[in-house]
């Protein structure tokens, strides 16, 4: 029996179709409420798919996932793979411990340092809070009075997690393209004036600031995902005027866009992290690959129009597939 934890959104429906097509065992279990320890009495296994944008999630997932675990229960995911999870700070350190190619990152506590180094650095760079998916709270600075701007604000009154002039005008653009609605519109101007709960409870992000090297002539970045032994791979088109990929929703799926050397290396740096999924956001500095974050999950919808997937050994398999189920089987095996 495993449990899955009613979210209704990302995996979560996924998981359930797949558990009733294939006559697995399942339970449908609330991990918001104090006796979940109890609910999943019976149960060899605990699913949830967690998000950063989820104020309750953020205050319950990690805690629960990972006591279980500690306990030998088998959760998806598991300590490596979440751990790290919207946080780009915890990423750079375990990257550069593992010796993973990460871009060359800055993470500062002490002001005076990050001052220093600011007076000292070339430009332009790119500054982000340790939180935040879809290029939210990611800002070029240009030079070195930006630096210091974007420095002063950190070690004073800090950042908000939710940027709401920025989501709005990433709300809008998306409406002119005809990739979202007037009532989409409608919700980021109320948003502006009412953050999410999520923003609310994380309070301003300060004392710490965190910047990456810019990577010039970047139309595009490559996502590739590895779930146990497949992996898949997307192109996503940076937006226009801009320097951000993620979020853009500007997205290129064919096989032939993927170096399959890159494939190859994004299995050998998940078996590193020793993680069941990992998404690998890759740059290209002097053609070499260079990670600029990582995350475990994803917005299922966007991989649909895959056109196939990687095994370990590098054979592709064409035609559709859905990354969620093999989750569950891989946790299976883990679980016989």
């Amino acid at each position: 029996m495993i449990a899955i934890h009613n979210s209704q959104i990302g995996f979560f429906p996924r998981w359930v179709k797949y558990c009733k097509e294939k006559s697995i065992p399942y339970k449908i279990v609330d991990c918001y409420q104090s006796d979940i320890i109890e609910q999943l009495n019976g149960c060899s296994a605990l699913l949830w798919h967690h998000w950063q944008v989820s104020y309750k999630d953020m205050l319950k997932a990690k805690r629960i996932l990972f006591a279980l675990e500690h306990a030998g229960i088998k959760v998806f995911p598991n300590f490596k793979t979440g751990w790290h999870f919207d946080d780009k700070i915890s990423q750079k350190y375990l990257l550069e411990a593992l010796n993973l190619p990460l871009v060359k990152s800055y993470h500062f506590v002490d002001k005076n340092d990050a001052i220093d180094w600011a007076s000292k650095t070339e430009y332009p760079k790119v500054f982000k809070l340790k939180s935040g998916a879809g290029s939210a709270n990611v800002k070029l600075a240009r030079n070195k009075r930006q630096t210091l701007d974007l420095i002063e604000k950190a070690f004073g009154r800090g950042f908000s997690n939710y940027d709401g002039f920025e989501a709005l005008k990433e709300r809008f653009d998306k409406f002119k393209q005809g990739k979202d609605s007037f009532i989409g519109v409608l919700k980021s101007i109320y948003r502006v004036f009412s953050p999410p709960l999520y923003a609310k409870m994380m309070g301003r992000l300060r004392f710490e600031v965190y910047f990456q090297e810019f990577i010039p002539n970047s139309d595009s970045d490559i996502r590739v995902i590895v779930v146990g032994n497949k992996a898949f791979a997307i192109k996503r088109l940076v937006r226009k005027n801009d320097f951000r990929a993620s979020g853009s929703g500007n997205i290129l799926y064919e096989k032939e866009l993927f170096d399959e050397s890159l494939i190859k290396k994004s299995f050998e740096f998940s078996k590193k992290l020793g993680t069941q999924v990992v998404a690998f956001d890759y740059v290209f500095l002097n053609n070499e690959p260079l990670i600029v974050e990582i995350s475990y999950g994803y917005a299922i919808e966007g991989y649909d129009k895959c056109k196939g997937f990687w095994d370990e050994n590098l054979n592709f398999y064409p035609g559709p597939f859905d990354s969620t189920n093999w989750i569950i089987e891989d946790l299976l095996k883990e679980i016989n």
